[in-house]
């Protein structure tokens, strides 16, 4: 019986993800972006475990440009998991085989979302990196 719980909770989430490959067809924000797969269908994606400025917020324009440099008009490859309340799907973004969440935080673009980030995740490792080297947000 262990065995069985054990193999659910392994096999369940990865059951529940699902991918969306396509070209990056606009950036909204440094977390945000709209991906149109070959049938012309668009999805909008907020990149998971990161957090990048709002619009009213500073830095918010240099955020952008950061995330659309790395993946406007590239190929890109969701691996999501759920959909949030404005009907984006929130998941994993790869463009041009980048990963585009870390990408954010090592160029000093976003911070790591605390909510919905594993603490003992990489990802504040990156974060970390460009807070001591004075990047991005972060510059003195």
């Amino acid at each position: 019986m262990r065995w069985i719980t054990l193999l659910a909770i392994v096999v369940v989430p990865c059951a529940l993800a699902d991918t969306i490959t396509g070209t990056v067809v606009n950036v909204i924000d440094g977390d945000t972006l709209v991906v149109q797969d070959a049938a012309k269908k668009r999805y909008t994606i907020r990149l998971a475990d990161i957090d990048a400025p709002e619009s009213s917020q500073p830095f918010w324009r240099q955020s952008s440009r950061s995330l659309a440099a790395l993946c406007h008009r590239s190929s890109a490859q969701v691996e999501w998991t759920q959909r949030d309340a404005g009907k984006r799907y929130v998941g994993h973004v790869t463009c041009a085989g980048k990963d585009a969440s870390a990408e954010q935080l090592k160029r000093g673009m976003a911070r790591v979302s605390t909510k919905s980030t594993n603490p003992t995740s990489g990802l504040y490792e990156l974060e970390g990196y460009a807070r001591a080297r004075g990047i991005g947000l972060w510059g003195r």
